[in-house]
């Protein structure tokens, strides 16, 4: 969420920061704003709503310079206004931030006497930093000692009245990027940002602040130890952000799925069995504790159901922003897994942190591989999804599964629960996923009439059982998060210890039911939900649907699938059910409501 981009650099850098804005654009955000300096005089603009509110403003009003910072800003203290947006300047200091400032209402009342504009957490950075230089501190000083003061989650970007040559960066559990140029630097809260201005980047670690000037960057620990932090390249395709033909970003990764499940499947299953690093030796290991938020919990709770059938592997799943708060004990032999699209969930980090040094080995599936997750894993293993734009997350989620089901196999072939030829029976199914994708998306337009229906309804419940349990979850959260309808999913079998009371005429039931061991369980559930007047679409294969398609609204019929592969395609009507319904609805598909792609405040 909230999106930074700082520039020194030897042209005008507004446009070029409005530019580098536009790439984060995907992050979600409800304002805008941008400082610069020129002749050492520090000037902002700011505008709610889209950038391109910010770029009319700019057309009017416009901002030179050649030093910059700019913000998307995604509320968290005080409402989307103009007062509260960033850049925050007060006298010679303009500051930008993402994340929380969680004592900031002692620091407000250490600063009486200061005018406060806005409600927001960040307007006391720049206060308090204007203190300090008031006092008599030099800028880098001053920020130093400011940074040293703040409690929370931060990435923090300092622009100083008459010093058109410095930036100054800092980050404690927010990401933060510095890039590097010929005369010029750059910093930013994603490479994607930078990608087009530059190949070359230094990721601060946790607690580092920097001194930015157009020479370079010296980089600071937390404790004021000066630190050589390594150069990256941005990872090939990053400065390649678009639609390719498609009405959306979402539509496109939908599309995409295909494709990068197979690089997937030909990073870790080359051959008869999965490949992985030699650390993630699962004779080592007792259990496995899965930890995740959102989108990728779902995944996880995929998982358990096979590395506990396939691997005979005892499995726990915790959402990542509750897990660390249990305090929870951790047995010996334990491997901790921690998926995230971005690598930079706040909760999903905090958790990793928790089990650093009680966990065997700390291991995590993420899609950016220099991300904060990546690099304070033991093991990190990447999704191979490619750049996700859309808020709601879709490839990224098909390739965690795909990841997640070869880890499983992997644990299954160590532990000796399955043989070889078995597991290369399961591979060659998965490797045959792509194809049956392709078969899955030819069935959009019946997909779209369906949902046009469904845009109609107050609400709507999914049901499913075993691994289609979380499938529905899954395709639940995806229609509230695009459509904004209320939705529930629920494991078929607790239909009648509650939920059935909301049954009737009105309520959409989706029910995910591929032909498998559980199959005649959940339609006999599907039928109690028919006998009481709710429509039922059901979503099924061939087999299922020549058993169980009378008296439903309707069908959609899937390629068969086994216990692996079927979450992956099922995934795909959920996925499209929501996307042509929040088109019917006109809503916002690729930056829903109140929502950001990577969340990095608790």
């Amino acid at each position: 969420m909230c999106g930074i981009v700082g520039i020194l650099g030897t042209h005008e850098v507004a446009p070029l920061i409005l530019e580098a804005l536009k790439r984060l654009e995907y992050r979600g955000y409800d304002s805008a704003g941008i400082a610069t300096l020129q002749d050492g005089h520090l000037d902002r603009r700011r505008a709610v709503g889209k950038l391109i509110n910010l770029s009319d403003r700019l057309v009017h009003e416009p901002l030179p310079g050649k030093a910059g910072i700019g913000h998307t800003r995604w509320a968290t203290h005080g409402a989307p206004t103009e007062a509260n947006a960033h850049p925050h300047q007060t006298g010679p200091v303009a500051v930008v931030h993402n994340g929380i400032i969680e004592n900031y209402r002692g620091l407000r009342a250490e600063l009486s006497g200061s005018n406060f504009e806005s409600e927001t957490d960040t307007e006391t950075v720049a206060h308090l930093c204007a203190r300090f230089m008031a006092q008599g501190m030099d800028p880098r000083a001053a920020a130093v000692a400011t940074i040293a003061r703040l409690e929370g989650a931060f990435a923090l970007c300092f622009l100083f009245h008459g010093e058109e040559d410095l930036i100054i960066a800092a980050r404690k559990g927010s990401p933060l990027a510095i890039g590097h140029g010929e005369g010029e630097m750059f910093v930013g809260s994603d490479a994607i940002a930078l990608a087009p201005m530059t190949e070359k980047i230094t990721y601060l670690d946790e607690g580092d602040y920097a001194f930015v000037t157009r020479a370079g960057a010296e980089v600071f620990a937390a404790d004021g130890t000066a630190v050589t932090r390594p150069l990256a390249r941005i990872e090939r395709g990053a400065a390649v952000i678009d639609k390719a033909g498609y009405k959306h970003f979402m539509a496109k990764e939908i599309h995409e799925q295909p494709v990068v499940f197979a690089e997937a499947m030909a990073r870790y299953a080359p051959g008869n069995l999965p490949v992985f690093p030699e650390a993630l030796d699962f004779t080592r290991f007792d259990r496995v504790v899965l930890v995740a938020c959102g989108t990728g919990y779902y995944s996880c709770l995929t998982a358990k159901y096979w590395f506990e059938q396939v691997a005979g592997l005892p499995c726990e799943v915790d959402v990542a922003s509750e897990f660390r708060y249990r305090e929870p004990p951790v047995a010996p032999r334990t491997l901790a897994l921690f998926v995230s699209q971005s690598g930079e969930t706040a909760d999903t980090l905090a958790a990793l942190r928790y089990m650093r040094g009680r966990a065997d080995l700390v291991a995590s599936l993420v899609n950016v591989g220099t991300s904060s997750i990546a690099r304070e894993s033991d093991v990190a293993l990447a999704i191979l999804a490619g750049i996700e734009v859309s808020v709601a997350s879709t490839k990224a989620y098909v390739n965690q599964l795909g990841v997640l089901a070869m880890l499983a196999l992997h644990a299954s072939h160590q532990r000796g629960a399955m043989t070889a030829p078995q597991i290369a029976a399961e591979l060659d199914a998965l490797r045959h996923v792509p194809d049956q994708m392709r078969q899955v998306l030819a069935l959009e337009p019946e997909i779209a009439r369906i949902a046009r229906g469904l845009a109609e309804a107050k609400s709507a419940l999914f049901l499913g059982r075993g691994v289609m349990y979380a499938t529905a979850l899954e395709a639940a959260l995806k229609l509230k998060e695009l459509s904004y309808i209320h939705a529930e999913a629920y494991a078929s079998g607790e239909l009648k210890h509650g939920p059935i009371a909301l049954i009737d005429r009105s309520l959409p039931v989706l029910v995910i039911a591929p032909h498998d061991g559980l199959f005649d369980k959940t339609v006999s559930n599907m039928q109690e939900v028919m006998a009481r007047g709710g429509p039922v679409t059901l979503i099924t294969d061939s087999a299922g649907a020549a058993i169980a398609s009378e008296g439903t609204r309707a069908v959609l019929v899937l390629p068969l699938a086994s216990r692996l592969t079927a979450p992956m395609l099922y995934a795909i009507p959920a996925q499209l059910l929501a996307y042509h319904t929040a088109i019917a609805k006109g809503t916002d598909v690729d930056q829903p409501r109140n929502l950001a792609k990577s969340v990095t405040v608790e």
